[in-house]
């Protein structure tokens, strides 16, 4: 079944009535479009949209602030999406600012003390707070107030310093990495999974009607396949393919169109790229499909080896093609396999052939 045949009628509605208005209107316009701009618009994660929906509405009625919320999950799923959203919700200000930043507790003092009652807060990479910094977010949150130390040695004094009510939005990749005092404190947690092809597909179809491109049912399956199940990964890849069928193929993305232009840009069939099939060559071909360790697999790759481990590791693992032992890293069947050869019956790996 075709990605327009699954559409309900309403469905298809309610993505005409979105990409319609900004149809041919110039790229730089449109990029900030490209973004929901309410939980209606968003596009799957339907358990958190449905609990972040009732959290805001009840907020509303009771014409109180929302409890603080932390989004965690991989990068391009739509956490600061989601935040942007969360303000425009509540019709308040949104104010940016990210973990690494914040290097200081005065740049936190700073930051807090100019929120607007009822201001939303994001605070992306959370979990890359100076410690200083994150133990003064501590009574900020429970208490809408900090204390800001006047003077050095014996004679030093804390002054406090009330806040308006705000809500704060985090967002991290390693929720691991987060101090419990701090994560307790968040009134609301959810996590983004990856995305499913059908979902990255009715994305694909909003953005190309956002563009402007013109794109058939088979050019969207592609490319929602491919996608790595992150929006923010689709919608590149749709402006990269967009820039190919406008030089080679008359400006249409078919299916064949987009199979051409992914090729040209290093994308398989599975969705890996460059990155991907380097470490899994390396994996592969080098070190006889292992068990070898991060440093040097990234050696072998050129690249650091936080870079293989965020980057390329979660989505070779995810599937299948790749796993980690206490022996370190090594290929399965599937990850031979896909590089066309065949896995050998050893000992270490056989249990995951």
């Amino acid at each position: 079944m075709s990605t327009e045949e699954s559409l309900s009628q309403a469905e298809q509605a309610e993505l005409d009535r979105l990409v319609s208005p900004l149809a041919g209107t110039d790229d730089q316009a449109i990029e900030g479009a490209l973004r929901p701009k309410s939980l209606d618009d968003f596009v799957g994660q339907g358990r958190v949209r449905e609990q972040l929906s009732l959290l805001l509405k009840s907020a509303l009625r009771r014409e109180r602030t929302p409890d603080h919320v932390l989004l965690s999950g991989p990068p391009g799923l739509g956490k600061t999406t989601i935040a942007m959203i969360i303000a425009a919700e509540l019709g308040a200000p949104l104010r940016i600012t990210s973990g690494p930043a914040i290097e200081r507790s005065g740049d936190l003092a700073a930051v807090l003390s100019t929120l607007s009652e009822g201001e939303v807060l994001f605070i992306d990479e959370i979990h890359r707070l100076a410690r200083p910094a994150e133990e003064m977010l501590y009574l900020a949150m429970e208490d809408f107030r900090v204390d800001i130390v006047v003077g050095k040695g014996p004679g030093a004094t804390a002054v406090p310093l009330d806040l308006a009510p705000f809500t704060l939005v985090g967002a991290t990749t390693r929720s691991g990495l987060l101090p419990a005092p701090l994560r307790d404190r968040f009134g609301f947690t959810a996590h983004l999974d990856l995305y499913a092809p059908g979902e990255l597909s009715l994305i694909v179809r909003r953005s190309a009607g956002l563009l402007g491109v013109e794109i058939d049912d088979g050019g969207v399956e592609e490319l929602g396949r491919r996608s790595r199940g992150t929006p923010r990964i689709a919608n590149r890849l749709l402006r990269r393919v967009r820039d190919y069928a406008e030089v080679r193929a008359g400006g249409i993305v078919t299916r064949d169109v987009a199979r051409a232009a992914l090729e040209v840009y290093e994308v398989d069939e599975l969705g890996l790229d460059r990155l991907d099939r380097a470490v899994l060559d390396a994996l592969v071909r080098r070190f006889g499909g292992g068990p070898v360790g991060l440093s040097t697999l990234a050696v072998a790759v050129a690249e650091e080896g936080e870079t293989v481990e965020v980057v390329a590791e979660p989505f070779l693992v995810r599937n299948g093609l790749m796993a980690r032992t206490p022996r370190g890293r090594i290929a399965t069947r599937a990850g031979w396999e896909h590089l066309g050869l065949v896995p050998p019956a050893t000992p270490e790996n056989q249990s995951l052939f």
